[in-house]
């Protein structure tokens, strides 16, 4: 089976485009969304799609940018249809809201699409997403410890991030780049590729580039097949037990415990609280244990498994933040319950024992993960400085390094996505974190007050 018929069979099988559908294509002007346009043009006549390319240039390569708008723009033309672009300073944008730049690009993007989508009556926006991202992305969930909802990637078609009634469909994702690559030689496609998708400074290029030809060389060489097989059967696991999660009405203690932790965690989402696992399981433990998540805020679980949140002032102190999100991929900077922070990664090119500056440390970038939390203290938190052999909880390291109690609470901690805490202000850096003859790239972290 070719891919045009591959194509066509899943978007039939899948029921991802009704017939006579008017459909928004987001096009980069990359292989992948190139040839997407191209399949969906080829197969439109006999579906009745009514197509519209789109294109969010984010102004971030110059010159190269704006190359792959006017290829996309040439296209359209060629293939006569109709064309919107938008360009946005994602940088600028970046930088106002104190976020990285590509979750700045993310938002902007999304924004423009859903947008776009309502102005042209479009019932979806078609995305280039294939195979290959989806084995990129378990193993980038993987290791940052995601559960089941996470390792099952991307979804045939979910609700746009900027508009839940925009649909956004995803018809390449059991489609392999390499087939793509090859539909775009035999058709004569022209196309461009960004230069930073092979940059080592992204932990993502670098599953690409490094780890997954390794496991395909020596371990597995029909990776993409058996990842995307186990990500089908998470997925539908993931969903099985959310299912149960939302309709359990018998007593929490007897539910099983992956239905525990899911119903916890839907709560806590709709708290607004982060539902990291740490916290879930000292709920899950006990009923009526309430455990502090930020200053004056605390929740607990009743023997119904009813997470209840607690918030209270606390006499004397004074208010800080609960939580923030930091994305480490682009050197920046950002502020904290008073503190401003900033970091940088750079290339480990010899192994050298950094000498000890105040407000400075500098961590293994890989051991930390690109994506950070800042938060505070929490009962029951544990960690490990540097030099010692386990992990202790943090409430006696403060009572030995003779913190005051009224300060704790204002100390910040940061962890990874998987909740491990690698800093706390004041205190060593985490002995797991630290710099060793393997490190290949160090996280620069300083903070003053």
């Amino acid at each position: 089976m070719n891919l045009p018929e591959q194509f066509a069979a899943t978007v039939r099988a899948r029921k991802l485009l009704p017939r006579g559908a008017r459909l928004l294509v987001a096009v980069s002007g990359g292989v992948d969304s190139m040839a997407l346009l191209h399949l969906l043009h080829a197969l439109a006549p006999a579906h009745g799609w009514r197509l519209t390319a789109a294109h969010f240039n984010h102004q971030l390569r110059g010159r190269s940018s704006d190359a792959d708008e006017r290829l996309v723009r040439v296209t359209a033309k060629k293939l006569s249809v109709p064309f919107v672009a938008r360009r946005a300073d994602v940088r600028r944008f970046a930088v106002a809201k104190k976020i990285s730049i590509e979750m700045a690009a993310r938002e902007l993007r999304h924004g423009f699409l859903a947008r776009t989508a309502q102005a042209r009556k479009c019932s979806a926006v078609v995305l280039a997403h294939h195979a290959d991202d989806q084995v990129e992305l378990f193993f980038l969930r993987l290791l940052r410890g995601s559960g089941g909802e996470g390792l099952a990637g991307m979804k045939w078609h979910s609700p746009s991030p900027a508009d839940a009634k925009v649909r956004l469909i995803r018809p390449l994702l059991d489609v392999a780049k390499a087939d793509l690559e090859r539909f775009a030689r035999e058709s004569k496609i022209s196309f461009r590729e960004d230069a930073s998708n092979t940059s080592p400074d992204f932990l993502r290029n670098r599953i690409r580039g490094e780890l997954l030809p390794l496991l395909r060389k020596n371990y597995q060489p029909a990776l993409t097949r058996m990842v995307l097989r186990a990500m089908e059967i998470v997925g539908a696991e993931a969903e099985a037990v959310a299912a149960a999660a939302r309709s359990a009405n018998r007593n929490f203690a007897r539910l099983p415990v992956a239905v525990q932790r899911r119903r916890l965690q839907q709560q806590l989402l709709a708290q607004g609280i982060a539902p990291e696992f740490e916290l879930i399981e000292s709920l899950r433990g006990a009923a009526g244990r309430a455990v502090t998540v930020s200053p004056g805020v605390r929740v607990s679980r009743d023997a119904a498994g009813v997470v209840r949140v607690a918030k209270a002032a606390r006499v004397g102190a004074k208010k800080t933040s609960a939580a923030q999100a930091i994305d480490l991929r682009a050197a920046g900077g950002a502020v904290f319950a008073g503190a401003k922070i900033s970091w940088r990664v750079e290339q480990q090119k010899t192994f050298t024992r950094p000498q000890p500056v105040t407000g400075r440390e500098i961590f293994d970038a890989d051991k930390v993960g690109a994506q950070i939390a800042l938060r505070h203290w929490r009962a029951g938190d544990r960690f490990q400085p540097i030099g010692m052999a386990a992990a202790v909880k943090l409430q006696d390291l403060f009572v030995n390094a003779k913190i005051p109690r009224a300060r704790r609470h204002g100390l910040i901690v940061a962890t990874t996505v998987g909740g491990e805490i690698f800093w706390v202000e004041g205190l060593r850096l985490g002995e797991r974190f630290k710099l060793d003859a393997a490190t290949r790239r160090r996280l620069r972290w300083a903070w003053r007050r």
